[in-house]
């Protein structure tokens, strides 16, 4: 029987899956870097004070790719290239999620309803972080050479989905209720889509390398969209609820450094 846990083991003992593995995640982290780099530089007058958070959330997400290049270097591999088809932030752009590469690369300021947008987005892909990195860290948070990484990743993208819930609720006291409502709502629809898509495409990449059979990867697919049908029916609200978070200014002060890597 397929489990999560055989599954990860299976990547992680294998150099060529392994590599494909980090160097996918570390991709997406670097794209999340320069994307609220960007959105820090260019946030409007009015709301400056959001500026050292979403410095610090894209400090962390650099952090992160970091990490996934010194776990190749530690196996002595080099990153692989990424496959478009698995390239999570790209595609969730073309469905026209979040604010455009186009956007952030000009220097004009961002507008109130931006930053909105912006952060109703990283609610929902930072839901998705999270549970996949809690997942990690159940299975493998004592592993001896992915352990510390997991756990340091986890941490921090808790972190990541508190700042998102503290900051909404605190612009939707300010009149941008209706927005946010409608924005979490657009933005899970297309992320479970695209997540779907995206682990189809990545298992299917890891099914070529470790010469998976007809019948263990059909059993994966269908397990997919199992889980996209169960998104679909009613999971994906968990992505679009705000509670007030335990932790208050989870991005306040400087990026939490990871010495070991």
């Amino acid at each position: 029987m397929l489990s999560a846990r055989g599954l990860f083991e299976e990547i992680l003992d294998n150099d060529e899956s392994f590599r494909l593995f980090c160097s996918i995640a570390a991709s997406g982290e670097a794209q999340g870097g320069w994307e609220n780099g960007r959105i820090a530089a260019l946030v409007p007058e009015g709301m400056r004070d959001l500026a050292p958070k979403i410095t610090r959330h894209g400090a962390d997400e650099d952090k992160h790719g970091r990490i996934f290049h010194a776990l190749l270097k530690r196996r002595g591999l080099e990153p692989a290239d990424v496959p478009p088809a698995t390239d999570y932030t790209m595609l969730l752009e073309q469905r026209g999620i979040g604010l455009t590469h186009d956007k952030l690369r000009r220097n004009d300021p961002l507008t109130e309803e931006d930053i909105v947008v912006y952060l109703s987005h990283s609610r929902v892909t930072e839901q998705r972080a999270a549970d996949q990195m809690d997942m990690l860290t159940r299975y493998f948070g004592d592993h001896p050479l992915v352990g510390n990484a997991v756990r340091i990743i986890s941490a921090d993208e808790d972190n990541h989905l508190a700042y998102c819930h503290e900051e909404l609720l605190r612009l939707a006291g300010r009149g941008h209720g209706r927005t946010i409502h409608r924005v979490l709502r657009e933005s899970a629809q297309a992320e479970i889509q695209v997540y779907r898509e995206v682990s189809i495409a990545v298992m299917g990449e890891m099914g070529r390398v470790l010469n998976w059979s007809r019948p263990k990867a059909a059993l994966l697919r269908a397990g997919i969209h199992g889980l996209y049908a169960m998104e679909r029916a009613g999971g994906w609200r968990r992505m679009v609820s705000l509670t007030m978070p335990e932790r208050r200014d989870a991005l306040g002060g400087p990026a939490t450094p990871a010495p070991a890597f």
